[in-house]
């Protein structure tokens, strides 16, 4: 069975100039005319038109197309696995494109005053908006919100390499006493959870040991956050909150 070349165009995507344009260059002309000289559209001329709306789509010119379809012993399989393999190429590159916008939207929402290069070299795992945004969206907590935004928005380059390089030493301790074994309540494990509140206060906002125990619920509820710490060290995120409960009670005692 044969399509008209409206029938292929819509079942491709395209419009029927298009399917004429590439008939009158030798791209993709139909096998089959009717008496009246109306197009008609077999099942290898589909494939051929598959063919060339994948090698459009990878950026190739259509005369380039017609030399790479029309190369003798290159089979339809062949094709795929060149399409394939240069589709997984133009996604990888999609996705660290993708990841650069983010970060630049990261930034530029938190008014930091860094070049681009700068923020580049500092954002390129370390996310300080995920704490406070997170305690905005979820407890409310406008006045603690707006002090981290008008920290942060004057922190140099310097200011962040330091918060970046504190933040990686915290989790390499914490992971540390994890793999370890040492108990979550016992003095060693609390106080890293003093030093984990102490960061976010000394860089973000006021985190009192109630604010501070519901970060340590989310780091276990929500799964971003504990993938974050699971990929320190496996369990990592239950056995902070625990530290960090324990030590809010344990500060918190009257004495």
């Amino acid at each position: 069975m044969s399509l008209s070349v409206g029938q292929a165009a819509r079942l491709a995507g395209v419009t029927v100039r298009t399917l004429h344009h590439y008939d009158e260059i030798g791209l993709l002309s139909p096998s089959e005319r009717t008496a009246a000289g109306y197009r008609r559209y077999g099942d290898a001329d589909l494939v051929r038109l598959q063919q060339i709306l994948l090698y459009r789509e990878l950026g190739f010119p259509l005369e380039e197309i017609a030399v790479i379809l029309d190369a003798p012993h290159t089979d339809e399989l062949t094709h795929l696995r060149r399409q394939h393999e240069l589709l997984t190429r133009k996604a990888e590159r999609l996705h660290e494109v993708i990841a650069a916008v983010e970060r630049a939207m990261q930034a530029r929402t938190l008014g930091l005053n860094l070049t681009p290069q700068e923020r580049l070299e500092v954002f390129g795992g370390f996310r300080p908006s995920d704490h406070e945004a997170e305690a905005e969206r979820r407890w409310g907590g406008g006045e603690r919100y707006e002090q981290s935004r008008r920290r942060v928005a004057s922190y140099t380059r310097a200011d962040w390499l330091e918060i970046k390089a504190e933040a990686q030493a915290l989790g390499r301790d914490l992971a540390a006493a994890c793999r370890a074994g040492l108990p979550a309540d016992g003095p060693d494990a609390m106080d890293l959870a003093e030093r984990h509140r102490g960061h976010i206060s000394r860089w973000f906002y006021d985190c009192g040991y109630e604010v501070h125990r519901a970060l340590g619920d989310m780091y276990v509820e929500d799964p971003r956050f504990t993938a974050v710490y699971e990929d320190l060290a496996p369990g990592l995120a239950g056995y902070l909150r625990r530290a960090i409960h324990a030590n809010a009670r344990s500060r918190s005692r009257p004495t």
